[in-house]
């Protein structure tokens, strides 16, 4: 053991933690690798945080954060009882590992889906099986007709964007009535079908969502989680035996005020997917291969040209985008959806490259 590890915890050396994107700490980059929304957020966002910088912030903030709660189950159709909140959805899903998927069974996710997923598996002792993908991307329900200790479905899938039809997430839950379903919707408002409307009907069910995308507030941290009352107190329990306020005081404000800006939210997402299409147009015209996102972002490959060449000289130039050495996807760039001047610059560097690959006889 080095000196290094001597301290650590019994099998803290075999974890795998996740990789988050490149944040630079310079100015001047297009940022299209973290998903982040290209938009500001709401103005009644800002103007609620500014209202709360006062004497109050030497109080702690409400545990429960009943507002936000309130705010958030009106949205849904539910009663506060069927939410819980969280600091971000990767904190979310990270009681929701412990204290509802961890069985003898193994949890079953998609073999190319969100990298966390194993993460929290490796960090709490969770038995998984990665289920594969198709030929074309997508979900296959009769592949999760097996006997599991849970269900964990990125919808849209990421880093595909590829997002399944509420019908098909209705048939998983009724062939799969003993555990518990996890759909994890952090890109849902960009064109997806929520699976919040099956909550009253499945108990086993439950909504993962994120304020970080489409409403603009990766900075603040703040996601929740719906379903019935059995489940949220099971969530409660693993929070309140870690963190019993995980939300502070300007995040509940400005979290609620999101949340009631429908219209915001609404200019937001049609943006950002009319920007989408167009350059999965633009791409195509250059010879890439895009798989059909309903996502802030694509997956997409030139079939002629390394994706690793293509991350690099794009750094070079200032864009980051995200490159994922993992099989199957090796060859694919996950490109976040910026605005459109972002994006046709990134389309002029991309014309850039391919022409000067072609003039130099560069192989594939």
């Amino acid at each position: 053991m080095s000196v290094s590890t001597k301290y650590w915890s019994a099998g803290i050396e075999l974890l795998k933690a996740y990789m988050p994107g490149e944040q630079p700490q310079t100015s001047g980059w297009i940022k299209l690798n973290t998903n982040e929304n290209p938009y500001p957020p709401s103005v009644r966002v800002l103007e609620a945080i500014a209202g709360g910088l006062d004497e109050g912030l030497r109080l702690y903030p409400d545990p429960n954060g009943n507002l936000l709660r309130a705010s958030i189950a009106r949205r849904f159709d539910l009663s506060p009882e069927h939410v819980f909140l969280g600091n971000g959805s990767d904190e979310v899903l990270g009681h929701v590992f412990p204290a509802l998927l961890k069985h003898d069974l193994p949890v079953l996710f998609p073999d190319i889906t969100y990298s966390f997923y194993p993460v929290y598996c490796g960090l709490f002792g969770i038995r998984h099986q990665q289920v594969p993908l198709d030929a074309d991307f997508q979900i296959r329900i009769s592949d999760y007709q097996r006997p599991n200790g849970g269900i964990v479905l990125a919808n849209p899938n990421a880093p595909t964007g590829v997002a399944l039809p509420l019908t098909q997430i209705r048939e998983l839950l009724t062939l799969n009535t003993d555990s518990v379903v996890v759909i994890d919707e952090a890109y849902v408002d960009f064109g997806g079908q929520s699976a919040a409307s099956l909550i009253q009907e499945f108990p086993q069910l439950l909504v993962v969502q994120t304020l970080s995308k489409s409403r603009s507030l990766a900075g603040l941290r703040a996601a929740f989680a719906l379903g019935q009352p059995h489940l949220i107190a099971a969530l409660e329990r693993v929070k309140n035996s870690f963190n019993s306020y995980p939300l502070d005081r300007l995040a509940l404000l400005g979290a609620q005020a999101a949340m009631e800006d429908d219209d915001h939210l609404k200019a937001t997402c049609e943006a950002v997917i009319h920007t989408r299409e167009g350059l999965v147009r633009e791409l195509s015209a250059l010879g890439f291969d895009t798989l059909p996102s309903q996502a802030n972002f694509i997956l997409t490959r030139h079939p002629l040209k390394d994706a690793a060449e293509l991350l690099r000289q794009l750094r070079e130039r200032k864009i980051l985008v995200r490159h994922f050495a993992l099989p199957r996807i090796e060859q694919h760039l996950r490109i976040s959806v910026g605005t459109p001047a972002e994006c046709q610059t990134l389309i002029e560097a991309l014309k850039d490259i391919l022409n000067a690959f072609s003039s130099e006889g560069t192989p594939p």
